[in-house]
């Protein structure tokens, strides 16, 4: 496969815009055994997958129609997770989705390096997209870009109506002045290499690399014996994105690694949402009334790591917890979970305060390096969005490895935000 081959997803994608542009069929209808308008879930995305495999498995007759405003639904990603970030109950209908699995973890950073027996697992766009696809339930519309969204009913750019029971807002980040961010950034790059690698399992983080533009680290994912994803991470205050020379950067780590890479397979790149301050309540204010919103949408991720996944299965398990609903109840229960999970990440947001403004950005990778040598547990708790009071003070006592002053002065995110909100 060259950079200008079409994927398995790209191919199966364009055949299923082929025969099915016009929407879902009558017999597909038919097959899922209801009336009903379909729950419709605007945009592709990981969300939107996670509702309609947890909603196909608890709620089988639902019909679900996905709208994808592009010709790749589920884009060019990688999600991934620790399996503490899951509950167990949620593993059965998540584990069609994974696409690879490791038993440990890896970190690495100058003055120490530790492996973390913490079970990892990704998620491809290939494997979301085989998934959802494989859903009796479940249409996937592409080309199917929307102009308006109500409660009952979605408007295509193209003029067409499609009825629904409920609809949900899938499609994406949404920038708000009501959060103040940093940005992790990355360029990763699927390489075959022309020999076997040694790497076991993940590198989550490999601090050991030239600091540069903020905090960085190469993050690797051992595919196959001889493919990896290797990808250059930068926590930074802007989110401009130098293709070019994060591309560089990863030759040359690779050729430091002893790599010979063969072929680029494909390539992934993303500009992450770090949140130092976010005032939720009017954050939420400026959301269209009565409509559901998922995903980064509703500023549902990790405020620190960035990883989404987590606070995704929870999402698509309270949709099925409350289905069937009309999209202003669902509405009303996404928003005050939204609220709830924003009160819970409050010393994330903490956290990343002291990383973005008190730490200068050469300094930023020994926060992290202090942190991972802390136990695997509160490590695990820590992703997983789940840290304790017990957690946060052990994460905080001692010497701070930014200046306390500057330390003290991030207490608060009120000043951030401008306008007296805590």
């Amino acid at each position: 496969m060259t950079d200008t081959d079409p994927t398995p997803h790209e191919a199966l994608a364009e055949t299923l815009q082929r025969a099915g542009a016009a929407g879902p069929t009558a017999q597909h209808f038919e097959r899922a055994g209801s009336d009903r308008p379909p729950l419709v879930l605007v945009g592709a995305g990981l969300s939107s997958a996670l509702i309609a495999c947890c909603l196909a498995r608890r709620h089988p007759n639902t019909r679900i129609l996905i709208l994808e405003g592009t010709g790749r639904p589920f884009g060019v990603h990688t999600w991934s997770f620790h399996d503490a970030d899951v509950a167990e109950e949620e593993q059965a209908w998540l584990s069609p989705l994974v696409a690879h699995r490791w038993s440990g973890q890896e970190v690495r950073f100058r003055a120490h390096r530790r492996y973390l027996p913490s079970g990892y697992a990704s998620l491809t766009s290939d494997s979301v997209f085989h998934a959802v696809c494989g859903l009796d339930a479940v249409t996937l519309k592409t080309h199917a870009a929307a102009a308006h969204l109500a409660e009952d009913h979605v408007v295509l750019s193209d003029g067409q109506r499609i009825e629904a029971a409920c609809v949900i807002d899938c499609r994406g980040f949404r920038p708000s002045s009501s959060l103040v961010l940093g940005f992790q950034k990355f360029l990763g790059l699927e390489v075959e290499l022309a020999a076997p690698h040694d790497v076991a399992h993940p590198i989550i983080m490999d601090a050991t690399v030239d600091q540069k533009d903020g905090y960085r680290f190469v993050y690797v994912l051992p595919l196959s014996t001889s493919r990896l994803l290797i990808e250059d991470t930068r926590y930074a205050d802007g989110p401009d994105l130098d293709q070019q020379a994060l591309g560089q950067d990863i030759e040359a780590y690779a050729t430091g690694q002893g790599f010979a890479i063969r072929q680029v397979l494909r390539r992934e790149e993303g500009v992450l949402p770090i949140t130092l301050a976010h005032d939720a309540k009017r954050f939420w204010s400026e959301v269209p009334c009565g409509i559901p919103q998922a995903g980064l949408r509703a500023a549902l991720f990790h405020p620190t790591t960035g990883y989404s996944l987590p606070d995704a299965v929870r999402l698509a398990r309270l949709v099925a917890e409350h289905w069937p609903a009309s999209s202003p109840e669902l509405s009303r229960v996404i928003e005050a979970f939204a609220l709830e999970r924003h009160r819970a990440q409050r010393f994330y947001r903490l956290l990343n305060r002291m990383l973005f403004l008190a730490a200068p950005p050469a300094e930023r990778h020994r926060v992290l390096e202090r942190f991972y040598r802390l136990p695997t547990p509160l490590i695990e708790r820590f992703y997983a969005g789940r840290t304790t009071a017990r957690d946060a003070a052990r994460i905080l006592t001692g010497k701070p490895p930014v200046p306390l002053l500057r330390a003290l002065a991030c207490l608060r995110e009120a000043p951030l935000l401008g306008n007296g909100s805590p």
